[in-house]
């Protein structure tokens, strides 16, 4: 019985780490090749989700909900990307944020405007709910299965784009120089725009599968977005690699703490006490492993010295 709750919850660390995955992923992108703090890239998430549900509800179709999760949020990325961001790239960090933070405020009450201030709720299919029998007689969710599925899809798919694509070489060309991109006469400016939008499809997928475990609402992106920062800390800034690694230390860690902090305390105090402060250092756990890594790999573990 311990065994199967070890599992299911490492199984639960892992799906937690691939959808901070499908957000950092994009977001590490974008600052590596574009040099662009984006607060706004829970935005997208939050879009995803949104746009998930209102197609679900339209057409009672779960996987056009998933497609418009991509499509739209890309849509809106390579907007805000040509009329906003695009000013943005020789500017300073701080205009950077402060742009990006009004992002933020537009995406929100526009949102909030739209479908109002109660949550939505994203069905999930009838084939995907309940759970099923994996080796070891361990009993797990099927749906949250399929999100371990997807992550695990699109990490292999970046993969063979970063490293066997002319997009990819691209990629990784702007990652290293952006001014020998500019040389050797590729268009920069459509470069910026795909790699936006891809960050921003990637963010709405994320926001779309998780729509259909919580609940689906106005700021819901935010503090995802701040672990996802964790992430690319922690992985290197600019590095697929890292992301995905750094994600999954990050879903693995946090859901683990949350299970066993509270345990070992209660050993020492009562089961208020272990509950209370087992809950408090599990949530300070993954900003404690981004200390360790930058006092000791400050460039993060994938990171270029």
């Amino acid at each position: 019985m311990a065994l199967q709750l070890f599992v299911e919850q490492l199984l639960n660390g892992i799906q937690f780490g691939f959808m901070l995955f499908l957000m950092s992923a994009g977001l590490t992108l974008i600052f590596g090749v574009m040099g662009l703090i984006n607060l706004a890239h829970g935005s997208f998430y939050m879009l995803g989700a949104f746009s998930a549900s209102f197609v679900a509800g339209l057409t009672g179709n779960f996987f056009l909900a998933i497609l418009a999760s991509v499509i739209f949020p890309a849509l809106i990325g390579v907007m805000v990307e040509f009329t906003v961001i695009r000013k943005l790239y020789e500017r300073d960090h701080l205009d950077q944020v402060l742009a990006t933070f009004a992002l933020i405020l537009i995406f929100s009450e526009s949102t909030r405007y739209i479908f109002g201030a109660f949550p939505l709720f994203l069905d999930i299919p009838k084939f995907l709910q309940g759970n099923i029998l994996l080796p070891g007689e361990i009993i797990y969710s099927k749906y949250r299965l399929i999100i371990i599925i997807i992550g695990l899809c699109v990490a292999i798919g970046l993969y063979f784009l970063i490293n066997r694509t002319l997009l990819g070489i691209q990629i990784k060309a702007g990652q290293n120089d952006r001014q020998m991109i500019r040389v050797l006469g590729i268009n920069i400016s459509r470069l910026y725009t795909i790699v936006f939008a891809m960050g921003a499809a990637l963010a709405g997928l994320a926001g779309a599968l998780i729509g259909a475990i919580q609940s689906v609402e106005v700021g819901m992106g935010e503090p995802v977005l701040i672990l996802a920062f964790v992430v690319i800390v922690i992985g290197g800034i600019g590095s697929i690699k890292g992301a995905l690694i750094g994600a999954l230390l990050i879903g693995v860690l946090d859901t683990m703490a949350r299970l066993f902090l509270p345990i070992f305390f209660e050993l020492i105090m009562d089961t208020s006490q272990a509950l209370s402060l087992g809950s408090s250092l599990a949530s300070m756990s993954a900003y404690v492993l981004m200390a360790l890594v930058l006092i000791f790999r400050p460039t993060g573990l994938f990171g270029k010295n």
